[in-house]
């Protein structure tokens, strides 16, 4: 007599199917269509990013390890020899879901970057969610072919009436209570990483002179000029928005008493828009106004677009500056 067969019809078999694995299913759909369709940046695309990563690819894969729920004490003394599946009960699939996920994820995060997809957001979640999806459809086949008195059966009632009547209830409340509170935790790390990936990426703004060998260095731009003269500064702008971005920077001359700018002058402006992932450089020469003796600040502001009425260093997406004295 073989072991774990069914003769479930079609209808029957759809009756029978696990909702956990079916929520599991769906969930994993969802997630990646949401991850797909909303803007980088979208608390909701955040929101199920989390146990599309963390939770849905474990809880997933143990159906398809432990089909069978856990053996009471006495069924398992008083029938050694009896062959089934091992089983587990929900605190351990839960906890086990989480470490299972975070091992399913650097795995995949591994194998993207040598498929024709990449390594991506969009890619990740497809290849997430399509696992989960296989591994659910798995683990239906394996319970149902699980006699039903072995069988796991998601039943939050039957918990709570578990936790009312068995002489464990205390033992297995804590272990809820630490799958939670592991859960948060984890979700809470995993979001602190996620955070400044959604939010689209960086623009960086630097700025260089020339040294002795004409080499371009960051820091070695002239200081001290004669009054009418002008200095040469190089600026680079990086692209890493993960699209094209419009940029302006505007070139500020800055007087400045006790720590407070008290006059403003535009030396210079420029406009450009570079492709994701792309850096330019501009050679410009900056001509203070200031009289001899004074001291001003360069501030170089960059702009996402069109800069506001009044560009400053607070209202810019990125500054920088450099301090050059007029002197003969």
């Amino acid at each position: 007599m073989s072991h774990g067969t069914s003769t479930l019809t079609r209808f029957g078999a759809i009756r029978e199917y696990p909702a956990d694995l079916a929520a599991v299913s769906v969930g994993a759909l969802l997630a990646y269509g949401i991850v797909t369709s909303f803007p980088d940046g979208s608390e909701l695309r955040l929101l199920v990013t989390v146990p599309l990563a963390l939770f849905l690819p474990g809880y997933a894969l143990i159906s398809v390890l432990f089909p069978a729920t856990e053996r009471g004490t006495q069924e398992a003394t008083s029938t050694p020899v009896e062959t089934r599946p091992r089983g587990i009960d929900l605190p351990e699939r839960l906890g086990l879901s989480f470490a299972l996920s975070l091992t399913i994820v650097p795995i995949v995060a591994i194998a993207l970057p040598f498929t024709e997809w990449g390594f991506n957001t969009v890619s990740t979640a497809a290849a997430l969610a399509l696992i989960t999806v296989a591994l659910a459809q798995i683990g239906v086949v394996r319970r149902l072919r699980t006699p039903k008195s072995d069988r796991f059966m998601f039943s939050p009632v039957a918990l709570i009436a578990r936790l009312r009547r068995d002489d464990t209830a205390v033992m297995t409340a804590s272990s809820l209570v630490l799958v939670l509170a592991i859960g948060l935790a984890t979700g809470a790390l995993l979001i602190g990483f996620l955070a400044p990936m959604s939010a689209g990426g960086f623009s960086e703004l630097a700025l260089y002179g020339e040294n002795e060998d004409g080499d371009l260095v960051a820091g070695e731009i002239e200081s001290e000029i004669e009054p009418g003269e002008s200095v040469p500064v190089t600026v680079s702008v990086e692209n890493q928005e993960g699209e094209e971005t419009e940029y302006t920077v505007v070139i500020q001359e800055q007087l400045l008493e006790d720590g407070d700018v008290v006059e403003r002058t535009q030396l210079g402006e420029l406009e450009t828009t570079l492709a994701d992932e792309t850096t330019e450089t501009s050679e410009r020469s900056v001509a203070p106004t200031a009289e001899e003796g004074e001291t001003v600040r360069i501030s170089v502001l960059l702009f996402h677009g069109e800069p506001p009425a009044e560009p400053t260093n607070e209202n810019a997406a990125e500054d920088t500056y450099f301090w050059v004295t007029i002197e003969e």
